[in-house]
């Protein structure tokens, strides 16, 4: 397989969270329903991540002890570093639930911000704290005053273009002691409508000092995370959607970084490995057909990535018990992508994102 190539970043020193020097300056955004520990163990066995973060957790779920919240704090051997994304208003509950994370052993605590949909702003959680400066920043302070481990933030660019705060939360989470802060460069307004505005991460990089500024938004490519690195100025780069339409990209992200080249990304059949490996993990912790109703999301993805047809894809979503759903994957595989060679590189793929006013999602 040929290995392309593309102009290298300036040298960058190593990505630090506090007392956590991380691997690499990429990180594993936080996706509901998609960044769960399989898919997390698949990015790091592919290499090149630095950080990966769970899902967002209720603090509150925690605190009750619901089991399927505390099953997205859940690991397997190998992702580490991993950070637990928190959400909530209610400082109290924010600091136990930290406190409680790191007495499970967990690298980090990530704090919420940028969550634009109504039933998480509606409580006053997710980005709806980014139009109380005071109430978020002393919510935040209390963190991190409350745990060893190292503390970050999450958030958008502001509540809407009327009301850019970000680049004053910097500045002050900077001085409550934040590890670090991740960017999405859009307004809960936007949701994730129109593109990335790099000049408002750039205004954000500008308010810190010495805390790393991770940008994230729009990033597909090496294209993406270059034109992220050099108009922003930010310390490291978080990958969502990008990551589950090509899982290689932190280990692309690496060797370009180290060598101005990186190999493609994988084949038709590597990625109908990788989706026998993830289904796997499901399998050991869930049983067959558990896994398989869990699967499905994400192997939707993995197959809209691969080309296979629209029936076939069908008939995968149809599967119940495991002789249905390996019998699907085997006429998937004789049947190959649709159009192009099994061994050749993929075109890029488009992950779709809800789309519309963003209290109708």
């Amino acid at each position: 397989m040929p290995r392309h190539s593309h102009p290298r970043p300036a040298p960058l020193p190593p990505l630090q969270y506090g007392c956590l020097q991380l691997p690499s300056r990429y990180l594993l955004s936080p996706l509901a329903g998609f960044t769960n520990p399989p898919f997390r163990s698949i990015v790091r066995e592919l290499g090149g991540v630095g950080l990966t973060t769970t899902d967002l957790v209720n603090a509150r779920g925690l605190l009750a002890g619901n089991e399927k919240t505390w099953q997205l704090t859940e690991s397997l051997p190998g992702d580490r570093p991993f950070a637990v994304q928190i959400f909530g208003a209610d400082p109290a509950a924010m600091v136990d639930a930290a406190q409680l994370l790191e007495n499970r052993g967990v690298d980090a605590i990530d704090i919420n911000m940028g969550c634009p949909v109504p039933r998480i702003t509606g409580s006053g959680a997710g980005a709806r704290m980014m139009c109380q400066v005071e109430p978020t920043v002393e919510l935040v302070r209390r963190v991190v005053q409350a745990v060893r481990i190292p503390v970050s933030v999450k958030m958008r660019l502001g509540w809407d273009q009327d009301q850019i705060t970000a680049p004053r939360f910097a500045r002050d989470f900077e001085q409550v002691g934040v590890a670090a802060i991740a960017i999405h460069g859009r307004t809960r307004e936007q949701g994730f409508s129109g593109q990335v505005d790099l000049t408002g991460i750039r205004q954000v990089v500008e308010q810190v000092s010495h805390i790393p500024v991770i940008g994230n938004g729009d990033v597909r490519s090496i294209s993406d995370a270059a034109r992220m690195l050099r108009t922003t100025g930010c310390a490291g780069v978080s990958v969502g959607r990008g990551a589950l339409a090509n899982p290689w990209i932190f280990r692309q992200l690496c060797e370009w970084e180290h060598t101005g080249m990186f190999g493609p990304a994988g084949t038709f059949d590597d990625r109908l490995n990788l989706l026998r490996r993830q289904f796997g993990y499901l399998q050991q912790r869930h049983g067959d057909e558990r896994a398989i109703i869990l699967f499905r999301k994400m192997g939707h993805w993995y197959l809209k990535g691969m080309r296979v047809s629209a029936r076939l894809r069908h008939q995968f979503q149809l599967a119940r018990v495991r002789a249905e759903f390996e019998r699907a994957l085997q006429q998937i595989s004789a049947a190959g992508p649709i159009p192009g060679a099994r061994r050749d590189d993929l075109p890029e793929m488009r992950i779709p994102v809800p789309s519309g006013p963003v209290e109708r999602w």
